[in-house]
């Protein structure tokens, strides 16, 4: 048997949070002392785990409830689907983390997830799964990225940044100069070359998200000179209609 207070100190559930989950039915304790104190035996330890499986995957406490006290619950199924439901969980927190390093691949800021609160990370979450997903063009990034360095990643950057510098450099010579169209061939190489196969779909998509405001277009205009972000997009959407 266990007090309470050594249930809180080995688990890291309040005490107050273990009281709690007493009076709504959650987790009653195995018995009680002469003095009123709750002890924990085996048993109980091994539902309090169920119930913290379900917490960290978002199961409201009623929902645990009538889980646990449902006469066909089955702990081992249910360690089955709670091992599933956490590895889609982990897959997701991957594409998010692997999603924000693209991002910054192209030209975004260094990102501290610290300051996003849970919303925001959701949000991201919604956008990795529509812009990357499952796609081959993710899992291809995935395999290209996974073994850089921090230097290969440095380097891959201003590689990659020194294309709009060029576009910047090219505006004066007009969106259907072969210069510039050259320019979005070397752009479109460079990209399936180091990130993923840019085919002429997915460089007209970059196009649109190069020019449509926010961070990217402020890095590119930023590094190439104002109105870069907009000539590029323009160039690219010429490219890509021939």
């Amino acid at each position: 048997m266990m007090t309470v207070n050594e249930v809180s100190k080995l688990t890291g559930v309040s005490i107050r949070t273990l009281q709690y989950y007493d009076k709504i039915g959650l987790l009653h304790p195995t018995e009680h002392t002469e003095a009123g104190y709750r002890l924990y035996d085996d048993a109980a330890l091994e539902n309090l785990q169920q119930i913290l499986l379900f917490r960290e995957l978002g199961f409201p406490l009623k929902d645990i409830e009538k889980i646990l006290s449902s006469p066909d619950f089955d702990r081992n199924k249910a360690l089955e689907q709670q091992i599933e439901l956490l590895t889609m969980k982990k897959e997701h927190l991957e594409n998010l983390i692997l999603f924000a390093r693209g991002i910054k691949l192209i030209g975004g800021k260094t990102m501290d997830f610290s300051v996003f609160d849970t919303k925001k990370l959701d949000e991201y979450a919604d956008r990795a799964k529509q812009q990357w997903g499952k796609t081959d063009e993710y899992q291809e990034f995935a395999e290209k990225a996974k073994n850089w360095t921090e230097e290969d990643e440095k380097n891959i950057v201003e590689d990659f940044m020194r294309l709009f510098v060029e576009f910047g450099k090219l505006k004066a010579a007009g969106s259907h100069s072969k210069e510039v169209q050259d320019q979005v061939k070397k752009l479109q190489d460079y990209i399936s070359g180091h990130f993923y196969q840019c085919s002429n779909e997915i460089l007209a998509c970059l196009g649109q998200m190069y020019a449509g405001g926010g961070e990217f277009t402020e890095n590119i205009n930023k590094i190439g000179g104002e109105g870069t972000a907009e000539f590029t997009a323009e160039a690219i959407q010429i490219y890509c209609s021939k």
